[in-house]
């Protein structure tokens, strides 16, 4: 059996870079206090093996090592200017004669089906490593990042410690030169290393095109805007609020502007400001503008115009909030629902983010949670995990939020590998690792401690990892989504990893050639496999 290793995340604050000047805040660390009473029979809460009922899913999967081997090169090799997206660019008419084209609708008011397509960032921008594994290395640095922004976000949501409460820090060293109904592509972002995806669409009257981060951990929308005081590389020109007709700055007394985490007034007209925790910022005017997907203008649609941004957000104008938020994008155009499908990481093909179309009707579906003390996350109501047809036995309270707002398992766009409490992963990797034994080790990789050298091997059977929820539905997850390269010479690693928060994530990685929609009026999360 393969020994753990231990690699806890630090959980300090999010920094945050205030429009305000403020003191220093005293920050001192929480003292938990927990009164624990165990009887002398159990010390800690576990589901029996008699208790679970048996898993209706295959006991081993096939992982195609072959071809997922011919993917790390391919996405080294990838040309932008000549991939299948860019082709599609091209053949777009321009922004002005779009334009005249377009039907309009009100942002609050509901419409046919809205489709986007979604993108990964390889048909982007070729990545700047040489070789797959040091862009393994890279993508897989900044997704620790990504994850402990989020964990220190709900710890301070969780203390009662509003964001404009703390100190900037210098981000410096982290820095990197009613609708129903719409659909927009969905491409994978981890090949700048940020594990992002991004839809294109327009901003403005008449529309620019612009690329945008999807990502369900945030609420509010933005993008870059001139001038720029401080703009990262983006794949379009920046955004130019004097050529639109429809740019409207909001009020500081609006419900918008008061919405806002941290926002500040300058001559009667809101600023905003988000710091995302591992060094990326965006500050600018809070206004709003009509967004066009497709055919479809969306008036009045609140959105930050960045003058002074700096992050992980490199091809990219800005980003599309899906979070469970009132200024998220679903929730301005107060959509029903919305569904993505995650194209392969290493692909330059296209899927779709879709806005109000229904539920398929054979998704594996689990309860949409949502957590008082924090409406940006959107959790999943997982009950437990099974491995090669066994279901794991795991503390009751292992994926579930607790009273005080702590826990809990989130559905996140932007994290790509998926984080579990350290008692929940050790299960989980042991149980494979025990039905992996007769294939060859290796050393561990990163956060990654559970190694296999499949060199050798033209494809593998692996056992079958699958999420389990209520009424006994399972999710069996794809071989390639939690077996996954970390080089081009057949190094595969388990693709999931401990983390001494609470909260647990389910990653982009895992989340791969799978629809998976959120019905926000039934509060319900489906998974439809090979649905892209």
């Amino acid at each position: 059996m393969l020994a753990p290793i231990y690699n806890p995340h630090s959980e300090a604050p999010s920094p945050s870079l205030s429009i305000r000047k403020m003191a220093k805040p005293a920050y001192l660390p929480r003292l938990l206090f927990f009164t624990l009473l165990f009887s002398s029979s159990s010390s800690i809460a576990l589901a029996s093996s008699r208790s679970l009922p048996t898993s209706s899913v295959a006991a081993t999967t096939v992982l195609d090592v072959s071809a997922s081997v011919r993917n790390t090169l391919h996405v080294l090799a990838l040309d932008p200017n000549t991939t299948p997206l860019r082709q599609r660019e091209e053949a777009q008419p321009s922004s002005s004669s779009s334009s005249s084209s377009s039907s309009s609708s009100s942002s609050s008011s509901s419409s046919s089906s809205l489709t986007l397509q979604l993108h990964s960032r390889a048909s982007l921008r070729r990545p700047s490593q040489r070789d797959y594994r040091s862009l393994a290395l890279a993508r897989l640095e900044r997704d620790s990042a990504r994850a402990k922004s989020l964990a220190a976000r709900l710890d301070l949501a969780v203390d009662g410690i509003a964001k404009s409460d703390l100190k900037p820090l210098d981000a410096g060293a982290q820095r990197e030169a009613g609708a129903q109904g719409f659909e927009s592509p969905v491409v994978s972002g981890t090949s700048q290393g940020s594990g992002e995806y991004f839809s294109r669409l327009g901003v403005g009257d008449p529309p620019s095109q612009v690329y945008m981060v999807v990502d369900t951990g945030s609420d509010v929308n933005w993008v870059q805007c001139a001038p720029c005081a401080d703009c990262y590389q983006q794949a379009d020109p920046i955004f130019e609020p004097a050529s639109s007709a429809s740019f409207s700055p909001l009020a500081c007394d609006t419900r918008q502007c008061r919405s806002l985490d941290v926002s500040e007034c300058r001559n009667g007209s809101c600023l905003y400001q988000v710091s995302y925790g591992d060094g990326s910022y965006t500050v600018g005017d809070f206004v709003t503008e009509t967004i066009t997907l497709g055919s479809t203008r969306l008036r009045d649609v609140a959105l930050g115009c960045g003058h002074n941004n700096e992050g992980l957000f490199v091809g990219a104008a800005g980003l599309l909030g899906l979070g469970g938020g009132s200024l998220s994008f679903p929730s301005q155009i107060n959509a029903s629902s919305f569904s993505y499908c995650l194209v392969d990481r290493d692909s330059d093909s296209a899927s779709t983010l879709e806005f109000g179309s229904p539920l398929p009707p054979n998704a594996v579906t689990a309860p949409l949670i949502r957590n008082p003390h924090l409406d940006t996350f959107l959790y999943l109501g997982l009950t437990g995990i099974s491995i090669g047809g066994d279901p794991l036995q795991l503390p009751g309270a292992a994926f579930q939020l607790d009273r005080g707002g702590g826990g809990g398992i989130i559905v996140d766009s932007g994290t790509a590998v998926t984080r579990l409490r350290s008692e929940v992963y050790e299960a989980m990797r042991d149980a494979f690792a025990r039905g992996t034994r007769g294939l060859p080790a290796a050393e561990g990789f990163a956060l990654f401690d559970t190694c296999y050298d499949l060199s050798s091997k033209g494809s593998v059977e692996v056992p079958t990892v699958a999420l389990r929820f209520g009424d006994g539905k399972e999710w069996a997850l794809p071989a390639k989504n939690y077996m996954i390269p970390v080089d081009s010479n057949g190094t595969f690693c388990f693709a999931f990893a401990p983390t001494s928060s609470a909260l647990s994530i389910l990653g982009n990685v895992q989340q791969q050639g799978t629809r998976v929609a959120f019905d926000l009026r039934r509060s319900l999360i489906g998974f439809v496999p090979n649905k892209c």
